[in-house]
Formats: structure tokens, C-alpha cells, sequence
């Protein structure tokens, strides 16, 4: 997937890593489009909510997978997400989503559609802005693992809840729900704790925010000649 000069770079991790905040300022530094594939799974969750559809009933959510009209904003100034023309991006980020997410991601159904989906996505983006950075949990192994850059950002347990925890204001209990509970069901789908064959491990429990990014771009430049 690198496509030529083309610069792709597929980053996968688990939550509270602040790989989400740190693949956008990579983007940004590196001129390229940017793409947060888990809030293609938070706008799905999202959906079948407003239409009442219960997420347990895995064939309806994976029908509501494959009619979604979804429309990914991919400029990391701006990234925001559209249901049918309208603005969801706030929406997506609430409790009430991330308490019920995994319920959708690990729908195997609903996982083929939505990689397929970021392929197509990633193609697109790279073509018109000469590169995409792909941040989520299953990048670097199924949807572009012949990405020009594979790295897996970790974090100490502790230094995650406190990043989750500061960034949503909430109990470290809830927090606990959302990062270590949330990790252990979808990794029974997808392999994001460690790192396959080809891909760079960044560990960012001791590193600040404009640490972190120069961490990535250090490996991206090693990996594929970018400053």
C-alpha cells in the first residue's frame, strides 16, 4: 500500500496511548490526510442507536454496517464525521458510545465491511494528498499490512487510565470500563497489545505529547525517508 512515493502509515494501539491525537499532528507534519477508524465503528454504534437497532442482533447491525452513509472527514486540521450530511463528531465521543462500542467492533461481519471501507478510504486519501496516516487497533495487521510504515504505540496500563481519565473528566472506575475492559474484548478480535513481524513498537508511558510525535516521525523517517 504504499503506492509509490506515496507515504502510508498504519499506527495500531490500545486506548489511552494518544495515538488518536499524535496520528493527526504526524499527518499535519508529514502534509497527508488522516484517518481515525475507530470513529467509523463509534459513528455505526452511533446509528444504530438512533434507529433503535439493538446491537446485540449482530445480522442487523452488520445490514446497518453495509447501508451506513458515512462520510469520514480526513484533513487531521479538521477531522470530523458525517451520518448523511450531518456532523456526529461530538455525538460519537460520548459515554455512552465508548461503554457500547466494542458491542459493534467485534461483530465479524461488521469488521470485513468497515476494513474494507478504510482500504478504499486510505487509497483515496493517499492519492489525493500523497499519503495517510491510519490510526486504530487492526491497521498494521489486516487492513494495510503492506503499509510503507507499521508501528504499534503502547503505554503502561497506569499511564493510560491517567491520560483516559484527565481527557474525559471521569471516575478512574469508569475509566478502568473504558480502557482495560474495552482492551480485553476487542482484542478477542483483533491483535493490538503487541507487535507483529514489521512493525515498530512505540512505548509512550514516559513520553509527552510533542515527545511522542517526534518518536513517530523518527520511525517514519527511518522507515521511509520522511522528515
Amino acid at each position: 500500500m504504499s503506492n509509490g512515493s506515496h507515504v502510508v502509515v498504519a499506527i495500531d494501539g490500545p486506548s489511552g496511548t494518544g495515538k488518536s491525537s499524535v496520528s493527526k499532528a504526524v499527518a499535519r507534519k508529514l502534509g497527508v490526510g488522516f484517518l481515525d477508524t475507530g470513529a467509523m465503528y463509534r459513528a455505526l454504534t452511533w446509528w444504530c442507536l438512533e434507529q433503535q437497532i439493538e446491537l446485540t442482533d449482530a445480522d442487523a447491525v452488520a445490514a446497518a454496517s453495509r447501508d451506513l452513509p458515512l462520510t469520514m472527514g480526513t484533513d487531521p486540521n479538521h477531522p470530523d464525521v458525517f451520518i448523511d450530511g450531518r456532523s456526529i463528531e461530538v455525538h460519537i465521543r460520548e459515554s455512552r458510545i465508548s461503554q457500547s462500542v466494542s458491542t459493534v467492533a467485534t461483530n465479524l461481519d461488521v469488521r470485513a465491511d468497515m476494513q474494507q471501507r478504510q482500504r478504499e478510504l486510505m487509497a483515496q486519501v493517499s492519492e489525493q494528498t500523497g499519503g495517510v496516516v491510519a490510526e486504530g487497533r487492526d491497521i498494521t495487521t489486516v487492513v494495510a499490512p503492506d503499509a510503507t510504515v507499521r508501528i504499534l504505540m503502547t503505554a503502561s496500563e497506569e499511564a493510560r487510565m491517567a491520560r483516559r481519565s484527565k481527557q474525559l473528566s471521569v471516575t478512574a472506575e469508569s475509566t478502568r470500563s473504558q480502557i482495560v475492559d474495552r482492551d480485553r474484548v476487542d482484542s478477542t478480535v483483533s491483535t493490538f497489545m503487541t507487535a507483529a513481524d514489521g512493525v515498530v513498537t512505540v512505548d509512550t508511558s514516559h513520553l509527552d505529547f510533542e515527545q511522542s510525535v517526534q518518536a513517530v516521525l523518527h520511525v517514519v523517517s527511518a522507515e521511509a525517508g520522511h522528515e
